[in-house]
């Protein structure tokens, strides 16, 4: 062998000897001693290549627990085995327990495979059974016979009203009981509480005809209370006519598998020392959050860091900090998992605590005051008593106003603000404060060439016709990939990339790329493609060399200008005499089309609209959610946008309604006659492909209208 997985000093002899002494004993049939010895350096070699592989390749492992399944090792108990030894090799970065986990999955499919071609075998000769009756109906039912008796699965039969007419022995003693007490019973008494609806849908089915057959994992209870886990095949067996006659189930005992892959699992989401889900845990609870949310849903973060942990690490040991750590955990899970919320720990001294369907700010600030409270008690650690505080960063948030990164990213920010004011306190996020600490820190450590190192994107969300429903535009979005923060949406960074000056190549840079995209679609699709809506910088407005960028791009991307609609907030123009309206008018005369973002939030003077040489406006997103909250008063809210609708068509411009989540809203600003609407009810931020392939389904759909 090249190389071989480190044992004890890191010699590969040492997982050699294990490994043959595991092999070489009785595990079910006699294997001659070279068969062992190729086998034993082959699985070592796959063993020792995956575990050097960076990043990790499970592919080796699975393919060493494979050969074992192959050379007929398929003992529950070679599996364990075979898992402590790998347990017990040193592995750097965490490998361990991804080598072992990997392995036992490589084994466990080969078994699997293994147990489908024996169960196809018997599903086969049951069936020739039944068509050869006529031609030697002896013959048949003894070779079904030796086959039913002799399996080591376990074999039933029963009648399509669900009676039990037959089992073999291997059923009986997965069940623990004779073959004759089986005999008699019916299907649905073998019911398990962990059985999901579909099972017995399936099963439903199945007896009635309308289906062949079904596959499922399913316990049961044996006689003596124990659950044992089985995966079932039931298959339907019809007379001559095609008529539903007997139900063939067959059973193999994954009880050991079941279990090994519950114990895998629950190492890989839970953290060893303190036993809460882990980071990976975490994550994976949140982001489930955000499939598919109902609207309005609401959600919590209180992100925990204990104070002084380093000194007790430092002066009294990592053992003592372990122990700290884990009466800590003990105390948080005791306090806040019987209130419904998810506890975890991130690593470190940090941990957090997830409020789903939270019911406000109140609720979120009342689970970081129970944090404080479950740490206000001294910690009794061996001899010492240990005084260990908190500081907490609380999060409050709708889910359709953020995403799972950044809603950690500020409550970890939160806390830090917490730390800042004196620890052993709850802080309370603030939106702008956030903003600003992103943006700063963002833009100081890595906007400067995050150009150039190609980090940012576009995504394009769709503004939809009121009317008909069809895609009337796309507003272009830019996105910061950021390599530490994860991605950045542009109210985190775009303020500060305008006070800095750093908006005027970025913004170039959106225009470029989003007029290119755009004239695709155009050549692809023609007059069917969207509109290309793109958000203006107040310095870029003001910039005097704007209008022949604009040109130079639009001449080429080859964009017909048409199809371009920038969006200018309020503080681009300040009066009548604003030298950014000639950089206005100059991009109208280009055949440009300009629109108001967020109108209604600011504007100071209305007359300076009827000035402006906009042909859209776009109602801020705010007065939309606005219209939800039991605290405003919803019949005014509904009035304030009917007048602001009303007050644009006066002027001749078309209106588009921001922040729309829900079928209702969409109708009721139909009604009121808003032209265009923007929101998560029509659809996310989403890759150009997928705007494509929107474009395309339309297209598709009135093609088979018309055909029709």
């Amino acid at each position: 062998m090249s190389g071989g997985l480190p044992v004890g000093a890191g010699s590969t002899e040492g997982l050699r000897k294990e490994w043959a002494r595991l092999l070489g004993g009785n595990h079910g049939g006699a294997v001659h001693p070279r068969v062992v010895d190729s086998l034993v350096d082959r699985t070592a070699e796959l063993l020792d290549r995956a575990r050097r592989a960076r990043p990790f390749d499970p592919v080796p492992a699975r393919q060493a627990g494979a050969l074992l399944v192959d050379a007929h090792f398929t003992d529950p108990e070679v599996l364990a085995r075979a898992v402590e030894i790998l347990h017990r090799q040193p592995a750097a970065d965490g490998v361990g327990p991804m080598l072992s986990g990997a392995f036992a999955a490589g084994w466990a499919a080969a078994l699997r495979e293994r147990t489908l071609r024996e169960q196809e075998a018997i599903r086969l000769a049951a069936d020739t059974a039944r068509h050869g009756v006529e031609r030697a109906l002896r013959e048949s039912e003894a070779r079904f016979r030796a086959l039913f008796e002799s399996a080591a699965i376990g074999i039933g039969i029963g009648d399509v009203e669900g009676n039990i007419l037959a089992v073999n022995k291997a059923i009986g003693e997965i069940f623990g009981v004779g073959t004759e007490d089986m005999a008699g019973r019916r299907v649905g008494d073998l019911v398990h509480p962990e059985d999901t609806p579909g099972v017995w849908e399936a099963y439903g089915d199945l007896i009635s005809g309308k289906r062949e057959y079904f596959q499922v994992d399913k316990p049961y209870y044996r006689r003596d209370g124990e659950v044992v886990w089985t995966h079932l095949t039931v298959s339907l067996i019809r007379d001559a006519d095609g008529v539903p006659k007997y139900q063939v189930a067959m059973l193999e005992d994954i009880t050991d598998r079941y279990r090994l892959q519950e114990r895998l699992r629950h190492q890989a989401t839970h953290d060893p020392l303190t036993g809460l889900p882990n980071r990976a845990a975490f994550f994976e609870r949140l982001e489930r959050l955000f499939e598919e949310p109902e609207p309005g849903a609401r959600f919590g973060l209180c992100y925990v860091d204990l104070d002084g942990f380093k000194v007790v690490n430092d002066s009294l040991g990592h053992d003592m900090g372990d122990q700290l750590l884990t009466a800590v955990a003990s105390r948080l899970d005791a306090a806040l998992t019987p209130l419904g919320h998810m506890v975890a720990r991130l690593g470190g001294d940090e941990f957090v605590v997830l409020l789903e369907n939270c019911r406000g700010e109140q609720e979120a600030v009342a689970a970081a005051k129970t944090v404080l409270a479950a740490l206000a008690k001294p910690v009794i650690v061996g001899d010492h008593k240990l005084a260990v505080g908190a500081s907490v960063g609380v999060l409050e948030r709708r889910v359709a106003t953020t995403t799972p990164g950044a809603a950690v990213r500020a409550a970890d920010l939160t806390l830090y603000r917490a730390k800042e004011a004196g620890r052993g306190r709850w802080t309370l996020f603030d939106p702008k404060e956030n903003a600003r600490a992103v943006s700063r820190y963002a833009v100081s450590v890595r906007m400067p060439s995050a150009l150039d190192r190609g980090e940012f994107f576009i995504d394009y969300q769709p503004l939809v016709n009121l009317a008909d429903g069809s895609l009337a535009a796309v507003e272009a979005l830019v996105r910061w990939r950021h390599p530490q923060l994860g991605v950045l949406g542009p109210e985190e960074f775009v303020g500060t990339a305008e006070e800095t000056g750093l908006i005027m190549p970025l913004g170039r840079w959106v225009l470029e790329q989003a007029c290119g995209q755009a004239a695709d679609w155009v050549r692809r699709f023609g007059d069917r493609a969207p509109q290309l809506n793109v958000n203006l910088a107040v310095r870029q407005a003001r910039n005097a060399g704007l209008v022949a960028d604009l040109d130079r791009i639009l001449r080429a991307s080859g964009l017909q200008p048409g199809k371009l609609q920038l969006e200018i907030t309020e503080s681009t123009v300040v009066g009548p005499e604003d030298e950014a309206l000639k950089s206005l008018h100059g991009l109208v005369d280009l055949g440009v089309s300009l629109a108001v973002d967020d109108f209604g939030t600011g504007w100071s003077n209305l007359a300076y609209l009827r000035d402006l040489p906009v042909s859209g406006l776009k109602i801020a997103g705010s007065f939309v959610g606005d219209l939800h909250d039991p605290a405003k008063d919803t019949h005014l809210g509904w009035r304030i946008v009917s007048g602001l609708v009303s007050l644009a068509h006066t002027l001749g411009l078309t209106v588009t309604a921001e922040g729309v989540e829900n079928r209702a809203d969409a109708e009721r600003l139909r009604l009121m006659g808003c032209d265009w609407a923007q929101g998560w009810h029509f659809g996310r931020p989403v890759r150009p492909g997928e705007i494509a392939r929107r474009i395309a389904e339309a297209n598709l759909s009135e093609t088979v209208d018309l055909a029709e």
